[in-house]
């Protein structure tokens, strides 16, 4: 049975995520992601967003040196980077960042650098927030496991 100290740690989880799901942070597709991880592969979601965050700052620096480019015109190598990024943010079940990769697009799409630099200023904010979240969500979780572990003697 978990300790007490790993329940209150259970329940921050649920809120949290209850949290970022009435936001729209998140979908459903982070529970899918959930539901793929059991005791064999433990951090297996931790993993799988880790290489999320790792691939979208490379996506992120890119888009940002096309966008500051003086001659800027790539706007097919823009519209690569942004499906590349929106669907890997869809399968980790990251929605707003999703949704502004589609916004993005659709910048790039009528060639429109102002409307671009705006998009990817929020862009890089629902990024920055979304990674935060998971970070105190994945510390939380670490913390709920070792209370779960810590086995105390009966006392005689």
């Amino acid at each position: 049975m978990l300790g007490l100290g790993a329940d209150r740690l259970r329940a921050d989880m649920n809120r949290l995520l209850a949290l970022l799901f009435h936001q729209g942070v998140l979908d459903e597709q982070f529970l899918q992601l959930q539901q793929l991880q059991d005791e064999s592969s433990p951090n297996f979601v931790s993993e799988v967003v880790n290489i999320y965050f790792h691939e979208s700052e490379k996506l992120l620096r890119n888009l940002r040196g096309l966008l500051m480019e003086k001659e800027f015109a790539d706007y097919k190598k823009m519209g690569i980077h942004l499906n590349q990024f929106m669907g890997s943010s869809s399968s980790i079940g990251a929605k707003r960042v999703r949704n502004v990769c589609v916004a993005f697009r659709a910048a790039s799409e009528q060639t429109n650098r102002a409307g671009c630099l705006r998009a990817l200023e929020l862009l890089e904010h629902e990024y920055c927030y979304l990674k935060n979240k998971l970070h105190e969500l994945f510390q939380i979780e670490q913390q709920r496991a070792l209370a779960a572990g810590v086995r105390y003697p009966m006392q005689n």
